[in-house]
């Protein structure tokens, strides 16, 4: 199976509360965006959310991730944080010169977490889209992603026009496979959960024809799980992924833009994504997956 699974692959298909840790960073090569703005710290306090010199000043950062999902976010054997998203986040934390306090968040309130001032930034596969950019500011992007749909071997879903009326397709809540199902496929029935963990146990036990997620995520799925294929690998268009902050929290924005250019320069996202996900894609895709400014 996995060797029809990877022939299936094009060129474009990857253009793409469990434990709290808190890690000591060091010292800050970007710390050019900071300064100190008065004004800035007034605001962030009337409007929610901690700016630069607020993070800075408490010695903590406070990032939502996901602690289910490998392996971009999950908590490890050990009970500490890992993967892509993780991975990123340690530099981050080292770079401002702050230990940091990991959120765990779900798809569903990514964007709850950051207008309560619950998180400071958002690093939990968040896909950019205009309807997110009008409740949250995304930063840069770092990774390609698209939507792709997994199924069982012996029911295959290539084409969602396929479905039968009775037939469910398996979601996570807030997530683009919902907004673009519902939007483009009104009469297909879902099945929604609220956490990553929740959706994979019910389709491994036999609810839903299918799983619609970011492609990335149900490759890894069908890799790491005999008896899936990706009938569907690449689904609407190729969207990217980004962190994201509270609305007008510009100073915290501009740092973490600036940082994620000093980062492209290094090519820290190639070596994250060898460090993480090499083991889960292979080397063939790093290019594509991959994003540096």
């Amino acid at each position: 199976m996995k060797n029809t699974f990877v022939k299936r692959l094009t060129s474009g298909l990857l253009v793409t509360g469990l434990l709290a840790a808190s890690l000591t960073g060091c010292g800050g090569a970007s710390d050019k965006a900071a300064g100190d703005d008065t004004t800035a710290q007034a605001a962030g306090s009337n409007a929610g959310y901690r700016t630069l010199d607020e993070i800075k000043e408490s010695g903590t950062i406070n990032i939502g991730v996901f602690s289910d999902k490998s392996p971009f976010g999950y908590v490890d054997e050990n009970g500490e944080y890992a993967g892509y998203d993780v991975y990123f986040a340690e530099r981050i934390g080292e770079d401002l010169g702050v230990d940091i306090n990991y959120v765990s968040t779900e798809a569903a309130n990514r964007i709850e977490y950051l207008q309560t001032g619950k998180v400071d930034i958002i690093l939990a596969n968040f896909t950019v889209t205009e309807e997110r950019a009008q409740e949250v500011d995304f930063a840069l992007p770092y990774m390609n992603v698209a939507l792709g749909v997994v199924s069982p071997d012996d029911a295959v879903v290539e084409s969602l026009d396929d479905l039968g009326a009775d037939d469910e397709v398996i979601v996570i809540s807030g997530t683009t496979a919902e907004t673009y199902l519902t939007k483009n496929y009104p009469d297909i029935k879902l099945q929604k959960y609220d956490a990553y963990a929740e959706a994979k146990t019910a389709f491994e036990n036999g609810n839903g024809v299918a799983w619609a997620n970011d492609n990335t995520e149900v490759i890894a799925f069908a890799i790491e799980n005999e008896g899936y294929t990706v009938g569907i690998p690449s689904l609407g268009d190729q969207d990217t992924i980004a962190p994201a902050v509270t609305k007008g929290n510009e100073t915290l924005l501009t740092w973490l833009n600036d940082e994620i250019k000093t980062l492209g320069g290094e090519q820290f996202f190639h070596a994250d994504y060898e460090e993480t996900l090499l083991d889960t894609y292979g080397a063939d895709y790093e290019d594509e997956l991959v994003v540096e400014q």
